[in-house]
């Protein structure tokens, strides 16, 4: 949902161009000061964090080990450095060389490596289970019922949580790191099968044709360079390009694979960096630390995970982004970085553009979204947020997660709604001008931010972590702290507010 009315004017109108100097002064020197903190605290803590955690040796930071304990990054990086980066290298090669010669035959072509990459990563009992859930998700699309589609979808999610199935498929795999990528790659492909048949049911899958539409799901689900970690892509966009690059073969720009090769070594050489010089995620699990750290120790861990976390997908999202570009497919924008963003509908539909498209195409649309009133929105985003929890497991601290993102997200528009009426652009219009109209934006948007980087650390770090930030900000810290909590965010929500300004 766009800005309008006096909301838009005020994020139009610029500021002297001093006070935009403070406020980015401000917000950068935060940054840093808090970051050089917590580099401070992981070297009085590193041996005591090294005894508990087993830090790893580090291999192009002299003098600084690692802190190997954020599951998802050790998980990845094992992984491509194991057998994901030959089997993407695959994809790219089977691409070109079709391209080529047999553009007719493409689709298919890499359909057959999709399948033969999965059987060499997964195993052929992964590989079959996969199947499984597609014939079943396809023979109950065949009865043309969206409602039914989604409850299958649902019910073959909830056999991923079953306990009495996870030990069944653990006994499969030599190692549990082997178990939860099946895990994780059933998990993507649970989204992959419900664009296709709710698509399906909408009478927009083509051709008609019961087995070449089930070729097409196969198609879609086996595309190699988003099958283990995404960015999400619905059925539609899908089909609509690589039909495309039938009768048009791609291009490859060599100068912008050279440029986006060099970001990806940016993005990890940053990546490590962070975790050689600065310990956060050892330190999420030491309550005793959080508790006792300064304000600006706080603050530069709060950061420094929302930080981590864009960078982490900047490289899961970027490395197939470049491979489906390579492909003549284009992948949806990489996340936008998490210091510009100061709200939580911008964050919904700027971070994960993908899964954002997804969730209203699929979900928000369908019951409604903002077409039939206040309450109709209210439960269509309920119904996203919840399915977004239940889909990453469900567990308690991914439900206040949700609950406070939905509450973020129904405020804000909520806000804007009432500020979209003309009685209310009147009032505004006549005691604000469009820059006093802007810095009470800002204001506004200083409380959002502070709740949504609360947000973030509980689906980061978990409730016990959120729990210490709340105590110690909000009521042990009463009321000087949140009053400078505040204002620092008011020069980080300008500071965003300009650059969306700009990008316009």
């Amino acid at each position: 949902m766009r800005c309008s009315g006096a909301a838009g004017r005020s994020q139009s109108a610029p500021l002297p161009t001093c006070e935009l100097a403070l406020y980015l002064a401000v917000t950068v020197g935060f940054h840093l000061y808090s970051f050089y903190q917590v580099f401070k605290v992981s070297r009085i803590y590193e041996k005591d964090l090294d005894s508990e955690f087993g830090f790893e040796k580090g291999f192009f930071i002299w003098g600084f080990k690692k802190d190997p304990t954020d599951f998802e990054w050790s998980f990845w990086t094992e992984w491509v450095k194991k057998l994901l980066l030959w089997t993407l290298l695959g994809h790219v090669i089977i691409s070109q060389v079709t391209n080529a010669f047999f553009p007719k035959f493409r689709t298919w072509l890499l359909m057959i490596y999709g399948m033969l990459a999965c059987f060499i990563t997964v195993g052929y009992k992964g590989l079959a289970v996969i199947l499984l859930h597609l014939l079943i998700s396809f023979a109950v699309a065949q009865l043309r019922v969206p409602a039914l589609s989604w409850l299958c979808s649902v019910l073959l999610l909830y056999s991923l949580q079953m306990d009495s199935l996870g030990k069944i498929q653990k006994h499969w795999y030599e190692t549990e790191n082997e178990y939860f990528l099946l895990l994780f790659c059933l998990a993507l492909c649970n989204l992959r099968y419900t664009s296709f048949c709710v698509e399906y049911c909408w009478h927009r899958v083509c051709p008609q044709r019961c087995c070449m539409s089930f070729c097409w799901l196969l198609a879609y689900v086996f595309y190699y360079p988003i099958f283990h970690n995404g960015p999400i892509i619905c059925y539609d966009d899908f089909n609509n390009q690589m039909r495309r690059t039938e009768t048009s073969v791609p291009k490859t720009d060599l100068v912008c694979l050279l440029l986006g090769a060099v970001r990806i070594f940016f993005w990890w050489w940053l990546t490590e960096s962070m975790l050689h010089f600065m310990y956060i995620h050892a330190i999420q699990h030491q309550e005793t630390i959080l508790e006792s750290a300064s304000y600006w120790t706080l603050g530069g861990l709060g950061f420094a995970h929302t930080l981590f976390f864009y960078l982490k997908y900047l490289l899961l999202y970027g490395i197939p982004s470049i491979i489906m570009c390579l492909d003549g497919i284009k992948p949806p924008r990489l996340p936008r970085c998490t210091s510009s963003l100061y709200s939580f509908t911008g964050t919904w539909r700027e971070f994960d553009v993908g899964l954002h498209r997804w969730l209203v195409r699929y979900i928000y649309v369908p019951l409604g979204g903002s077409r039939h009133g206040l309450l109709r929105m209210m439960f269509s985003s309920a119904m996203a947020f919840s399915f977004v929890c239940y889909w990453h497991g469900g567990h308690s601290f991914m439900l206040n997660w949700a609950a406070m993102n939905w509450v973020g997200v129904m405020l804000e528009n909520v806000l804007k709604m009432i500020c979209a009426v003309s009685p209310t652009q009147e009032i505004i219009g006549r005691f604000l001008s469009t820059r006093m109209q802007r810095r009470a934006h800002g204001a506004l948007g200083s409380v959002a931010t502070t709740l949504l980087i609360l947000s973030n650390l509980v689906f980061l770090c978990g409730n016990e972590v959120g729990k210490i930030y709340w105590n110690r900000t909000f009521i042990q810290g009463w009321p000087w702290t949140p009053i400078a909590v505040l204002g620092y965010f008011y020069c980080y929500t300008q500071v965003g507010i300009e650059y969306d300004r700009i990008k316009k």
